[in-house]
């Protein structure tokens, strides 16, 4: 179950990494790392409090994360788990303008949708280009039936479309979420949401 609110300030996205920060790993992301016959480098698109980067830590991975607020960075340097001797930088910057270094996991659990259309084709491209031969990508990505399809500056896909989108590689998981809930603020919402891992071949 997805639980973002799409926040839209810093400081809204602070209050978000404290409501959130103790909850477990996303499951895409562990299934991902179990894959995985040794750690390498990992990019975290979309890091936030660092409930996933900090898993990735743990299991010796370097991680990179990247994400548009200066509170990311900080929430996850100041996270009483964070393993000693960590590997962690941060990035700060939009999807469509970070610059990530090439990786062997590029992991963004309900972020990428919060690129807007106009330059989510450059972002794809930009994580086609750095994930190396045999490296995965695990995340999520919304579909046309969620509550929120068609608000601006975020982008939304059908099941052929997202397919289109890992046309060569390997989909070692592939789950469509349909479920209705109630967001951190109370609001009713009706999710869409297509949970995926897949290895680049």
């Amino acid at each position: 179950m997805a639980e973002l609110q799409s926040p839209r300030t810093d400081a809204d996205w602070r209050s978000y990494y404290q409501r959130t920060g103790d909850r477990p790993p996303r499951p895409t992301l562990l299934f991902a790392l179990d894959r995985f016959e040794k750690p390498g480098v990992a990019v975290d698109l979309g890091c936030g409090g660092g409930r996933d980067a900090v898993e990735m830590l743990r299991r010796g991975w370097r991680v990179w994360g990247v994400d548009q607020t200066v509170s990311a960075g900080e929430e996850v340097l100041a996270r009483p788990d964070l393993p000693p001797d960590s590997e962690f930088q941060f990035i700060r910057g939009r999807f469509e303008d970070a610059d990530w270094p090439t990786c062997d996991l590029l992991n963004s659990s309900f972020a990428l949708p919060l690129c807007p259309p106009e330059g989510f084709a450059r972002v794809w491209l930009r994580i086609e280009r750095r994930l190396h031969s045999g490296g995965r990508f695990s995340g999520q990505l919304y579909g046309t039936k969620d509550s929120w399809s068609g608000r601006e500056g975020m982008t939304f896909h059908t099941e052929p479309e997202v397919r289109a989108l890992f046309a060569g590689w390997e989909i070692e998981l592939f789950d469509e979420e349909g479920s209705d809930s109630t967001t951190p603020r109370g609001t009713p919402k009706h999710w869409h949401i297509w949970h995926v891992v897949a290895r680049k071949p």
